[in-house]
Formats: C-alpha cells, sequence, structure tokens
C-alpha cells in the first residue's frame, strides 16, 4: 500500500506551487521570447539566418550554467536551501518586469532579449539544484517517489498551461505575458517564504570550499548508475530537441502562427502531465531502468514522425507522446538520483544533474538551430531522433547498471560508489 499523500505535509504544499506558478511564468517567457526573437530576426533575416538566432537564445542561456555549476551545487549544500531559491525566483521576477517594460514601451530588441535570457540562465543555475535538493527535506524517504512524481505534475502542468497562456497573451498585446509572469513569480516567491526551515545536514570530508564543490563531481563519476541516467539523457535531448524548432514549424511548416506555437508547445507537456498524475498514484515498482531505456527509444521515434509530420493533429500527437516518454524517464531518474545520494551531496549532485539537463535543454535547442541552418529544419528534427534511438542502444550496451535497475529500493552492490566500497 502507499505512504501518506505528500500533500498532506504543509511545506510540500507550499513546494508545489511555488513549482506549479514558477514553471507556468517561466514558460510564458520562454515562449514569448523564442516567438519574438525568430520573428524580430525575421524582418531582416531568411529564415536560416532567424534559425541560426534561436540556436544562440539557447547557448546564451547554458553559458551561465556552465560556468557557475559547481558554485551553485555547492551553494544548494552549504546555505539555506529556501534562501537560494527565494534569490532566484526574484531575479526572475526582475527579468520579466525589464522585458514587459521594455513591450510596453516598444523597446524590445534582440539585444535585451539576449540579455535577459543569460539573467535567466544564471536564476536556473542557482535555482534547479536547491529546489531539487530541497524536495528530498520536505517528505519521508518512503513517499519520495510519489512527492517526485507529484513535483513533475507541477512542473508539466506548468509547461502546458504556460505556452497557451503566453501565445494568447501576446495576441492581445506584448506586454500581457510578461506582466502575468510577474505576477505568478511574486506568488512563488511569497509560497517560498512560508516553507519553514528545515535541517541541514553538514557537508562531510574536506572543510576546503573547492573541495568540496568537486566531491560532486567525484559522486557522479563514481557512481554509474547515476552517471549513465544523467548522461543518457543528456545526449538523448541533446539530438532529439524538437522543441527548439517549434517555431520555426509553427510559423513556415504548419503556418499556425503564435497561438499554433503555443498549441505545439503544450503538446509535450499534456502528455507528460498525465504521465506523472499515473506515476503518482501507480509508483513504478520493477524494471525500473529497463523501462527508462525504452522510453528513450520512443522518445527518438516520436521526434522522427514529428518531423516528417505536416498534419497539425499528427503532429500534436507525436509532441504529446514524445513528452509521455520524457517524463517516464525523467520520474525513473530523478528517483534513482534522489534515493541513492546522500543529504549533504544532494545540491552538488543536483548541480552536475541540472548541468547535464541544460546541455540537452539549451545546447540541444543551439544543436538544433545549427544544424536547422545547414540542412533545414525537417532533415535536424529527423535526424536528432535517429540519434535519440542510437545513444538508447549505445548506452544499455555501456552501462549496464541502467539495465540491472530493478526498483526504487537501496542499490546492489555494483552500483555504489567506487569510493563507498571496501
Amino acid at each position: 500500500m502507499p505512504g501518506p499523500s505528500p500533500f498532506a505535509i504543509a511545506d510540500f504544499r507550499f513546494y508545489w506551487v511555488t513549482r506549479l506558478a514558477s514553471t507556468i511564468a517561466q514558460m510564458i517567457m520562454v515562449i514569448v521570447i523564442g516567438w519574438q526573437v525568430y520573428d524580430i530576426a525575421r524582418e531582416t533575416m531568411g529564415w536560416k539566418a532567424a534559425s541560426f538566432q534561436l540556436g544562440l537564445i539557447g547557448l546564451v542561456q547554458f553559458v551561465p550554467l556552465f560556468a557557475l555549476t559547481l558554485v551553485t551545487g555547492w551553494t544548494a549544500d552549504r546555505l539555506d536551501r529556501r534562501l537560494v531559491a527565494r534569490a532566484t525566483i526574484a531575479l526572475e521576477l526582475l527579468c520579466a518586469g525589464t522585458l514587459g517594460w521594455l513591450a510596453w514601451t516598444g523597446s524590445t530588441s534582440l539585444i535585451a532579449l539576449f540579455a535577459v535570457a543569460a539573467m535567466l540562465g544564471v536564476a536556473r543555475a542557482f535555482a534547479m539544484p536547491a529546489l531539487q535538493a530541497l524536495a528530498p527535506n520536505l517528505v519521508p524517504r518512503d513517499i519520495l517517489p510519489r512527492a517526485i512524481a507529484m513535483s513533475s505534475i507541477a512542473w508539466q502542468s506548468g509547461a502546458i498551461a504556460g505556452p497557451a497562456i503566453g501565445g494568447y497573451l501576446y495576441a492581445l498585446a506584448p506586454h500581457l505575458p510578461y506582466a502575468t509572469a510577474g505576477a505568478l513569480f511574486g506568488l512563488s516567491l511569497l509560497c517560498m517564504f512560508l516553507i519553514g526551515p528545515r535541517p541541514r545536514t553538514p557537508i562531510e570530508g574536506s572543510k576546503h570550499p573547492w573541495h568540496q564543490m568537486v566531491d560532486g563531481l567525484r559522486y557522479v563519476r563514481g557512481n554509474k548508475l547515476v552517471l549513465g541516467a544523467i548522461s543518457l539523457d543528456l545526449f538523448a535531448v541533446l539530438l532529439g530537441g524538437a522543441t527548439a524548432m517549434l517555431p520555426v514549424f509553427a510559423r513556415d511548416i504548419l503556418h499556425a502562427g503564435p497561438t499554433g506555437l503555443g498549441h505545439l508547445r503544450a503538446a509535450p507537456a499534456l502528455g507528460a502531465t498525465l504521465t506523472a498524475i499515473w506515476f503518482s498514484f501507480r509508483p513504478l515498482k520493477r524494471d525500473v531502468g529497463v523501462k527508462m531505456l525504452a522510453a528513450v527509444a520512443v522518445f527518438g521515434a516520436a521526434t522522427i514522425a514529428f518531423g516528417l509530420s505536416r498534419w497539425m493533429p499528427l503532429s500534436l500527437a507525436c509532441l504529446a507522446l514524445l513528452g509521455a516518454a520524457d517524463m517516464l524517464s525523467v520520474y525513473v531518474r530523478q528517483s534513482l538520483i534522489q534515493l541513492y545520494t546522500p543529504d549533504d551531496k544532494r545540491g552538488r549532485v543536483g548541480a552536475v544533474s541540472s548541468l547535464f539537463i541544460s546541455a540537452s535543454n539549451e545546447l540541444g535547442e543551439a544543436e538544433s538551430g545549427f544544424l536547422a541552418a545547414l540542412i533545414g529544419p525537417v532533415a535536424a528534427v529527423v535526424a536528432g531522433g535517429i540519434g535519440a534511438i542510437g545513444v538508447t542502444l549505445l548506452w544499455a550496451k555501456y552501462f549496464p547498471e541502467l539495465r540491472r535497475a530493478r526498483s526504487f529500493d537501496a542499490p546492489p552492490p555494483d552500483v555504489r560508489p567506487r569510493e563507498a566500497l571496501p
């Protein structure tokens, strides 16, 4: 029988609302920034050069996270994780206010969009490991997989609502999406202040800050199960990043406009949310590693089908399937990482995981944009899906620990970190 619901815990409820509201706000900004970058670029450039700009916007968001990974992970383990989350949400609120003011005055430019995107990258670099490490502190260990699934529901529900809200509001007035995002970030900040203090596990080992930062990398390198799970997501999503090309498909292939772009962006999140809801009631119990590998292969196949589709309903169905498969992979990966990582290292391991996730998303956007500029958006998406399937086959061979992961119970001896082995 499953344990009590995580929603029975007040602090988790505040955390969940924070995740939902901030995700809606982030997705509103992502959809509008992407559309504005491509639309402004298309006023003076061809579609290839404009696609290149989409690639650059992803790269600009990734560079801060890459540069700050060791610092952000150490910060999440060394400081109060609630304070870190509050500061990052406040920075995102400032970014929303800035773009809202520029849209209101009609002075939005590519330079401004790139500058704010870089600041959002800094905020996400600190927020992701702090929030990921905070969640296990709020619920008992035995219901953590259910809490992860419910947290994913908040994230994916926000990813469904955010793009649609952003597209509809932008059609009414360019400043409305940013004003709405600012209000949602304000709600998130309030909820973070309502979460009570939690005991923090002291960092073990060396007291030198640099050594403590590097310990997270050592742990990931030594735990083959964690390394395999994180890197599988990195390369699969990096190659199969169809979502980066959605502005191109919405505008020039499916001819759906900004409203259609909102539907396309929401479709993967819809599939993911339905999957997360299922897991919140029916958690996986057996063969979790094999199911994760199968899900990544389905992700690649759905990406190929989307790239070849010219019919909007079929494109939406492919994206929904893609999102469902990605959610299964995320659910397994995050559960394994959180359960098998000591609390004093969760921030630093979470920072490494965030780096890999951001690399798969932002660098995936850059790779897709650059490749689309060379061979066209359709060929780029189809090639990415093929690459994701290939990565799955390679990881199944070279990381057998993934295939041997049977459940979310204590890891078998051969997947413990090497430094922990006798």
